[in-house]
């Protein structure tokens, strides 16, 4: 009998599907060795050496695998390809005690499918030394940065806090961010559209375009005065169409999917979390449906592309086949993650053919499948026109575009509204029916979305595709960022943690210096340095910086004792707000002796304007308190129930305002 171990029940189970004679396949239920939990695990006097153990809940397992590794001929590791992967097999081995004269094979396949199995029984190799150092350093980074910083914010600011070396520079981005909305000043600006006519023909909008020959910018007109002195220079205008402009432009297919962009476009397209993604996608990769969902490669199998061709020619036509194979070029210098893009493993499997019971897993299997196929499509094509419309000083410019071939938009479908103008000869004069100022304000940066902060640590080279999801979840679970809305924004106890990080060990919050760490456990992966390196150079300057924080920095200069003018209602004395890692709280001031404590409300914040309808009360920003819309923001009257002014939109953030003007056909026809 040969014994092959892989990581999960229902990934065994498909390759049961797939090989049985004497081969028996098991499933080790994820990692089988890793640090304790109870102590940091590390020697810090050998250079750092790891002391691993068998978890109690993989203890039975690990035994019923040994006993089977025992009795077998031969025992193949086909654990996941990546380094997170390669260091299971590496634990196993250990754990197993299967460095014995026994023969040991790896196998990798990037696939669950016949021939990929297959394939990989026949080209074995060993265990990649590099990549599973690659993954001990990862480990041992955190575990170090995890078990030595977050004792220090349990003195220093509340007990049950926690640092970490990627999660914390993803707070840092949130409260950064949350910082330049508190500091945007909206600048107020004006559009003027006109509504212009040609007789016996559909009405069309254009949007001033330029003044004096000079393009009008997003701020040119910055209040209703000057919006208004436009509007008087345009009573009597004439227009005439100045110049048109008509060419096509072709718009090309997305490449397939890797880790990075899947976890965005669920995010935007069904509204799943990375961490739901990734969950939907591990379980069709281990249905054999997709291949390994971990990549940050865009690059195809010859045999993948030849499949996409073939079915594209034969369910659409050889004009929707044209451009395949498609070929695409990864942009990291080391995708080490895996080898190849995620698709669907037989693109013949399409979504409505394939019975997959589970929703989400059918709607993700949809998009990846609708994503590889569109990759190998035509460019869409498009007749775009412009046309400039003239009087006087004043140039106004209607934009047009109607579809000329789908293209890959037949199966990957994208919003596009087409929008046709009429015929029109430069030189020709049109009538002007209406002209209409709109009021507009600048809008802060957004908040970051799971999409948007996906993005932003892949582009500042933060972390890798395995841990996108992870990250997310860590900052939410420890209580330093919540979502509002869909968007992030970082607790009062973020912020404070943060500012703590930033003042008193900057590197573990820098975005380059943690760049350069992944950098450099991209080149321990390909064999250029050593992960015991790596750690001395992080962690002999790090502990020493640690050892002065301690002495220097006290909790008061921190937190201090915040005054409430709230006394307490046992002893008498002041109550001041303290924190725990669950944000402020109210504690007597007169602890040990007193140890009253109550729940702190939280105040609402003023946005600095005048309530809209009143005009005696201020607007605050609010919560919902019950109901399905508990915790949702809106804004109100500090004066309720005296003024129930509410609104779900900031108002000082309002959506634009038309405000219509005299039309101006009649005016046009009367100076004639």
């Amino acid at each position: 009998m040969k014994l092959i171990i892989v990581e999960s029940p229902t990934k065994a189970k498909t390759i049961s599907q797939f090989i049985k004679d004497d081969f028996k396949i098991e499933s080790s239920y994820g990692h089988v060795r890793d640090l304790p939990k109870s102590k940091l695990g590390i020697d810090l006097e050998n250079n750092f050496e790891p002391q691993y153990i068998i978890p109690t809940k993989a203890k039975k397992n690990v035994t019923a695998l040994k006993k089977l590794a025992g009795q077998s001929e031969k025992v193949i590791l086909a654990t996941d390809e990546d380094r997170e992967g390669e260091a299971i097999a590496w634990h196993l081995t250990k754990a197993l005690n299967l460095e014995s004269p026994k023969p040991v094979e790896r196998i990798v396949f990037h696939e669950i499918t016949k021939t990929a199995i297959e394939g990989a029984l026949k080209n074995p190799r060993k265990i990649n030394d590099n990549l599973v150092n690659a993954q001990q350093g990862r480990r041992v980074l955190d575990r170090l940065v995890g078990y030595k910083l977050s004792p220090f914010l349990w003195k220093k600011i509340a007990s049950g806090l926690s640092a970490g070396r990627v999660q914390s520079v993803a707070v840092r981005l949130i409260a950064e961010r949350e910082e330049e909305i508190k500091r945007f000043q909206p600048e107020e600006y004006w559009t003027i559209t006109a509504v212009f006519q040609k007789e016996n023909e559909e009405a069309f909008e254009a949007l001033l375009a330029k003044i004096d020959g000079k393009s009008v910018e997003k701020l040119e007109i910055k209040n209703r005065e000057s919006a208004d002195k436009i509007l008087a220079d345009l009573e009597t205008a004439r227009f005439e169409i100045e110049k048109i402009e008509k060419k096509e432009i072709k718009k090309n297919p997305l490449p397939p999917f890797t880790t990075s962009t899947l976890q965005q476009t669920a995010v935007k397209q069904l509204g799943f979390s990375a961490k739901k993604t990734m969950l939907m996608a591990q379980r069709l990769y281990e249905k054999g449906l997709i291949t390994y969902m971990r990549t940050d490669s865009v690059n195809l199998s010859n045999e993948s592309l030849a499949a996409a061709k073939n079915w594209l020619e034969k369910e659409l036509g050889p004009k929707y086949s044209g451009q395949a194979p498609r070929v695409f070029t990864t942009k990291s210098r080391l995708a080490q993650e895996a080898h190849e893009a995620i698709r669907p493993t037989d693109v013949n499997k399409n979504p409505a053919q394939k019975n997959i019971e589970d929703q989400s897993e059918r709607k993700l299997y949809d998009l990846i499948w609708s994503r590889f196929l569109a990759s190998q499509m035509p460019q869409a094509e498009f007749y775009a026109t412009q046309i400039d419309l003239k009087s006087g000083r004043y140039v106004f410019r209607a934009n047009g575009n109607m579809l000329k071939f789908d293209g890959f938009l037949k199966i990957w479908k994208q919003k596009f509204v087409e929008k046709e103008l009429p015929e029109l000869s430069e030189g020709e004069k049109v009538k002007t029916k209406e002209l209409i100022p709109a009021q507009h304000f600048t809008e802060p940066p957004p908040r970051y979305n799971e999409a948007s902060l996906i993005k932003t640590l892949e582009e500042f080279g933060i972390g890798r595709p395995s841990t996108y999801a992870p990250i997310i979840s860590v900052i939410q679970n420890r209580n330093y960022v919540e979502k509002q809305n869909g968007k992030f924004v970082p607790t009062e106890m973020g912020i404070l943690v943060d500012k703590v990080l930033i003042e008193n060990f900057p590197e573990i919050v820098d975005v380059d210096f943690t760049a350069k760490m992944e950098s450099s456990l991209d080149e321990i992966a390909e064999g250029n340095e050593g992960w015991q390196d790596l750690i001395g150079a992080f962690y002999i300057p790090f502990a020493k910086k640690l050892e002065e924080k301690y002495k220097e920095v006290s909790k008061t200069d921190l937190i201090g004792n915040e005054a409430t003018g709230v006394i307490c209602d046992k002893c008498g004395k002041p109550m001041v707000a303290k924190f725990s890692r669950f944000g402020k709280f109210l504690a007597c001031s007169g602890f040990p002796e007193c140890k009253n404590t109550k729940t702190l409300k939280e105040e609402p914040k003023k946005i600095g304007m005048m309530c809209p309808k009143c005009k005696e009360g201020e607007i605050i920003e609010r919560r919902v308190s019950r109901g399905k819309a508990r915790g949702k923001i809106f804004w109100g009257c500090n004066r309720y129930p005296k003024c129930d002014y509410a609104s779900w939109a900031n108002p000082l953030n309002p959506p634009q305002e038309k405000l219509g003007a005299k039309p101006a056909e009649k005016q046009n026809d009367e100076s004639a």
